[in-house]
């Protein structure tokens, strides 16, 4: 009883009241500063509405921006030929309106804008056949115009590409929709010689058999071979120019051929009557 008695008494005096007087007044300034401070460091209470940015260009909207205090950031180009060249097609946040959504002074906008041009890989189509790189651009989405110039070293294959008058190389970027130009070597002089029939021989065979040509190059194709044995025992079911007996070719040129797997035998010859 006599501690509860001394604790009152010191609870109570004069000299414990002020101690705890200067503490909770220290508590009130360090709080109340900190509260006024973030509050004016964030900008508490402050509210401004996000426009709507969709649809309108980039090029713009930066003087709207800044009336109200925001930034905004292009996060991604889109490729839509419909729409003009920087036109936003999306915006985060979107417009107050639909997102209910308030922000504060210096907030980036972050937009995805569209394109009008889409990129394409350049292919290298050296020493390809016409017919092959023809197929290829086709399949990018470019255009080609092809010149012939006089060569026997590359008859009926691409020996340069061009593009705006320049050489490009494999890889380069271009848009979708540009013309590509050619040069096709072709050889005008020098006997024919028969076309040779490849159907059923293996790959290694008919590169052999063609071997006895010194003009011709072989140029070979196996979209379904995978692994070095499938292309062992791939055998070829179409080639170009097509085998046709008494079938001619120039004697510098380029033989193309398709092999495939499990080729299916060649019907029977129909006798005559």
């Amino acid at each position: 009883m006599e501690f509860f008695k001394n604790l009152k008494q010191f609870v109570l005096s004069k000299h414990f009241l002020k101690i705890s007087g200067i503490i909770v007044l220290i508590y009130l300034v360090v709080v109340g500063g900190t509260v006024f401070y973030l509050d004016s460091y964030t900008n508490h209470g402050e509210k401004i509405p996000v426009p709507n940015l969709v649809g309108q260009n980039v090029n713009n909207i930066s003087a709207l921006l800044e009336e109200k205090g925001l930034k905004f950031e292009i996060v991604d180009h889109v490729y839509n030929p419909k729409l003009a060249e920087g036109t936003i097609i999306e915006q985060d946040p979107e417009k107050t309106e639909k997102s209910k959504i308030f922000v504060k002074v210096d907030r980036i906008i972050r937009l995805r804008v569209s394109k009008r041009s889409q990129l394409v890989e350049m292919p290298s189509l050296i020493d390809k056949s016409e017919r092959f790189a023809t197929t290829i651009l086709k399949n990018r989405g470019l255009r080609l115009k092809i010149t012939y110039k006089n060569t026997p070293e590359s008859h009926g294959a691409v020996i340069e590409q061009r593009f705006k008058g320049a050489r490009i190389k494999e890889g380069t970027k271009i848009p979708i929709g540009s013309t590509v130009l050619l040069i096709v070597g072709r050889y005008e002089g020098g006997m024919p010689v028969p076309v040779i029939n490849l159907y059923g021989l293996t790959i290694s065979e008919a590169r052999e058999r063609l071997s006895q040509l010194a003009g011709i190059t072989f140029f070979p194709i196996c979209q379904d071979c995978v692994t070095a044995s499938d292309s062992l025992n791939a055998r070829i079911g179409s080639q170009t120019p097509e085998y046709e007996e008494g079938a001619m070719m120039p004697s510098v040129g380029t033989v193309s051929a398709t092999a495939v797997l499990n080729l299916p035998p060649l019907p029977p010859a129909e006798s005559p009557e």
